[in-house]
């Protein structure tokens, strides 16, 4: 089938949001699909990017406490969450990569052991450099995390349930944010250590997480992969055999992993542009005291927790771009009240803009995986996430920066105080649009297979290695897709 010229490719950008009209079934009935194999490798994914989540935000919520420490501005201290978002992106290609020819298994387990050290090592930091150093290598160990979690999660599920469990997974991130709120207010503020025990105790889950991976195998598909790899092992070993997937994968998808990218640019745009300030501003604009931050911050993610479940799940029906197209819509309704309203009913507007934000990114973890080649599904998904939120990197530093330049008058202590919440309001307003655009503009494969019998890869290498027809009748990849090989030798 040849492909569609530009106009007629944009043409198809309004009708094919039209949403397929399948009605999945209730998410209970979704959920019982779900044998103890799946649950096994949800649960430890879920359990190992809710930690991710929780050892980045205890950076966000002490903010104030480490520039006190150091004695550096608030917005010196944002460099800190900066320097995170800008080397992830190193950690997504090596561990992706990792997980792709080797195993989810292993670059997983070194991802937790590297949280602990840096962790534990955040707590020890004496000087402003020293505490830049060691967040900017936890920027790398964190950046290996995503790719190689939703993989783990996803690519064993049922079809049927994988729009949900996208929801929940993504929402360990929230789960993770409300942990550190809270653990920010029992810890954070110990008489003798300060903001250390918070830290210190992030170190301390990773090592149930390693346990419970290292009792579990790789994936079915990861397995399945690897044995066609042996199988076509006509010329080559199994490495070149990886090798020439992702020559074949990159070359087909390059264009895909740009678009991607420019995605998840925006996305983490929405997220972090919403959140990392968010307490700051509470604190300091509307003089709320660190229990009623704590609260809200309780109440927005159980928002974000409900609104990424929801969504992921309905995404079966109405389709990803429309579910995410939505969602901005939605949330840009209401960044008025959720940036200015000055009382305690800020917890409403505060629920559901999370709910609205983190709905469209419930979406996120299958829409990538579905767009993905399989022979790099973690590499692509992983580096995409995080290379966008390399661009997003300096967000709520810049948000800072501008917040500067409107001024309030300060508070009773004689402390400045910034109108964070009219800058917020706007940036996230101009998100929301990129966004939108963006999605509607982009591809979806709703439903794609993403098992190896689906692997345009697999095909393709075994056709340029030579493999015999044994080989193809033999494998699941070629069982179905003979027809394809002969048109390619032609």
């Amino acid at each position: 089938m040849p492909k569609p010229s530009a106009g007629q490719y944009i043409a198809t950008r309004i009708p094919t949001l039209k949403p397929p009209g399948v009605v999945p079934p209730n998410p209970f009935s979704t959920l019982r699909l779900l044998t103890w194999h799946h649950w096994r490798f949800f649960l430890v994914a879920f359990a190992g990017w809710t930690w991710d989540a929780f050892d980045f935000f205890t950076v966000s919520l002490t903010v104030t406490a480490l520039a006190e420490e150091f004695g550096r501005s608030k917005k010196d201290i944002t460099w800190g969450i900066t320097l995170v978002l800008m080397l992830r992106s190193i950690g997504a290609i090596t561990f992706g990569v990792a997980a792709d020819k080797w195993g989810r298994k292993w670059p997983f387990i070194v991802n937790n052991v590297l949280f602990i050290i840096l962790e534990l090592g955040t707590g020890f930091c004496q000087t402003y450099e020293q505490f830049l150093g060691v967040r900017a290598l936890f920027g790398i160990a964190m950046g290996g995390i995503y790719g190689n979690c939703a993989a783990t999660a996803l690519e064993d599920a049922p079809p049927e349930a994988r729009g949900i469990l996208s929801g929940i997974l993504q929402q360990g991130y929230a789960f993770g944010y409300l942990l550190a709120a809270v653990f920010a207010r029992a810890l954070a503020h110990d008489a003798n250590h300060g903001w250390r025990p918070l830290f210190w105790f992030g170190a301390c889950p990773p090592v149930l997480i390693i346990l419970a991976r290292l009792w579990l195998p790789e994936t079915n598909a990861f397995l399945e992969r690897q044995a066609l790899r042996r199988e076509s092992e006509v010329n080559d070993t199994v490495h070149n055999v990886f090798l020439q997937e992702a020559k074949i994968g990159l070359k087909k998808y390059w264009v895909r992993l740009i678009y991607l990218v420019l995605l998840m640019a925006g996305f983490n745009f929405m997220s972090h542009g919403s959140q990392d300030l968010y307490p700051t501003m509470l604190e300091s604009q509307l003089g709320f005291s660190t229990d009623k931050v704590t609260v809200t911050q309780v109440v927005a993610n159980l928002g974000a927790m409900l609104g990424g479940t929801v969504v992921g799940h309905f995404s079966q029906m109405l389709g990803r771009r429309l579910s995410i197209i939505g969602c901005c819509i939605v949330g840009g309704a209401l960044l008025y009240p959720y940036s200015y309203i000055r009382s305690s009913n800020i917890m409403a507007a505060a629920f559901f803009e999370q709910f609205c934000v983190q709905g469209a990114w419930g979406v996120i973890p299958i829409h990538l995986m579905e767009l993905s080649p399989p022979s790099l599904r973690t590499f692509v998904v992983g580096t995409a996430y995080q290379l966008g939120n390399l661009v997003s990197s300096a967000s709520s530093t810049i948000e800072a920066t501008i917040g500067e330049r409107f001024p309030l008058a300060p508070d009773e202590e004689g402390n400045k105080r910034y109108d964070y919440g009219k800058v917020m309001a706007i940036f996230m307003g101009c998100v929301f649009a990129y966004v939108i655009v963006l999605t509607l503009a982009g591809p979806e494969r709703l439903g794609r297979d993403l098992g190896v019998s689906a692997d345009d890869e697999v095909v393709a290498v075994a056709v340029e290695a030579g493999a015999d027809a044994a080989y193809m009748e033999k494998s699941e990849a070629g069982k179905g897709r003979r027809r394809e090989v002969e048109d390619a030798e032609v």
